[in-house]
């Protein structure tokens, strides 16, 4: 069927559009939500904590990604199976996923634990210890509640790999207004302590996946939910296969991310952190509204492409070329605002400077434009090129990082060095889509 944008009116793309509705309104919630927690946690912690605090936040990323892709393995093996109505291995999928992730994180949960009561923390993250002396005890809580939710996140990746990003969106956005509640209630009771941010930060989601857990594989999809008896080893195989691949991806980009806000606490302070971080909040408010649009477009080019449906591919990309636009469009307009937005929402708690806002905004739009070719490749399978240049970009960040800080001292140099890194990724992403749409894909470039 010949498909002349994202609103037309086959199966496929009715589904995305009710989807990217429902997730407009969740993710416009959770961007309220993000914009409320700022200064309220400021207000709790005050900026030193605040900026431990998101440091902390940044290194925990990693831990989430530690699934060695089997969360993307399974949003890709599920939408298939399901595309070839073969449920009992969608089942055995579904399977593998829950019960491998739970067999991960236990040793790397007590590992980390060990080391953070074990090595110098502390300098490890240029914390005075008189400032913040609970930073242990802080470390340890978020790991144990992240840990939790490890096991349990994959719920998102099942509702994704069926289509139904919204159920994840609206989820996630359950447990973002939990924090929400519990964070205003803290402040309310005059509490102080990282160790309670901490808490309130990473229990909550925890508490929604385990609520979602049995209204989704009790109630709505029993056939599909994880059993000892489906479980084998050959579908766990299969998972790693092109789990492996997403894996080494998700940690390279928890590297990029991460290793900046540890080289802004080290080379500088930890209140420094904070408006690297805010302003990097402010525009991700545009890659939340990014996201909405480009998150189904994973599952249904898998779908697409299993059933040979390339013409709908090939239309929702001229769509998105025009999104791409409109994204561009509303960062000139973002940047422009910034001043008197940040002077409503922080209260003049923390300066952020006009060159920072434009560097973020300029990377921002980088990282989307390459994330609009990036799910539609992912979705077809095709890893090995965004893997070599990733990786890349990840090992060519640090030095790179280091080398502009030397001459310029200040920590636009970190988001100059991020621009520069992704920028590859960016133009190897638009040359692969087409050469695989054009069937002129051979060797890793359409792997």
């Amino acid at each position: 069927m010949n498909i002349r944008s994202l609103l037309g009116k086959d199966a496929r793309t009715i589904l995305m559009r009710k989807n990217m509705l429902v997730s407009l309104g969740a993710k416009i919630w959770s961007g309220i939500v993000f914009l409320a927690l700022v200064p309220l946690t400021l207000q709790c912690i005050g900026t030193y904590s605040n900026g431990i605090w998101l440091t902390i936040s940044s290194m925990l990323i990693w831990i989430d990604h530690l699934d060695i892709g089997l969360g993307n393995g399974l949003r890709n093996q599920l939408a298939t199976h399901l595309a070839h109505g073969d449920r009992a291995s969608a089942r055995r999928v579904v399977t593998s996923t829950f019960f491998m992730l739970a067999i991960i994180i236990v040793p790397v949960m007590l590992l980390v634990l060990a080391l953070v009561y074990g090595t110098d923390i502390f300098g490890f993250m240029n914390v005075d210890p008189g400032q913040e002396p609970s930073l242990r005890h802080a470390v340890a809580v978020a790991v144990i509640f992240v840990c939790g939710t490890f096991i349990f996140k994959f719920i998102g990746n099942f509702y994704m790999g069926l289509q139904l990003p919204a159920a994840n969106n609206i989820i996630t956005t359950t447990g973002h207004t939990l924090t929400l509640i519990a964070t205003i209630v803290a402040w309310l009771m005059g509490c102080r302590s990282l160790v309670v941010i901490a808490a309130i930060n990473t229990c909550s989601p925890m508490l929604v996946y385990l609520l979602a857990y049995p209204y989704t594989f009790h109630h709505r999809y029993p056939d599909l939910s994880p059993t000892v008896r489906s479980f084998h080893w050959s579908t766990t195989k299969s998972l790693f296969t092109i789990g492996v691949k997403f894996f080494v991806l998700q940690i390279a980009g928890v590297l990029l991310f991460m290793t900046s806000t540890l080289i802004i606490s080290r080379l500088f302070s930890p209140e420094m952190v904070n408006p690297y971080q805010i302003s990097y909040r402010y525009y991700t408010l545009l890659m939340i509204v990014f996201s909405i649009i480009c998150t189904p477009i994973w599952s249904a080019t898998t779908d697409a492409y299993a059933r040979g449906d390339e013409q709908w591919i090939r239309d929702c990309r001229r769509r998105m070329d025009r999104v791409m636009l409109a994204m561009l469009g509303a960062l000139v307009v973002m940047v422009a605002l910034s001043g008197p937005v940040y002077h409503v929402w922080l209260q003049d708690q923390i300066e952020i400077p006009l060159l920072l806002n434009v560097l973020m905004a300029i990377y921002l739009f980088v990282v989307m434009y390459s994330m609009s070719y990036s799910n539609f490749l992912n979705g077809i399978g095709a890893l090995t090129m965004q893997l070599i240049f990733t990786c890349g970009a990840a090992i060519a960040f640090v030095p790179l990082t280091l080398l502009l800080h030397h001459y310029t001292h200040h920590i636009n140099s970190i988001v100059v060095a991020m621009i520069a890194v992704n920028l590859p990724g960016l133009i190897v992403n638009h040359i692969q889509f087409y050469r695989i749409l054009n069937h002129k894909a051979t060797g890793i470039w359409k792997r």
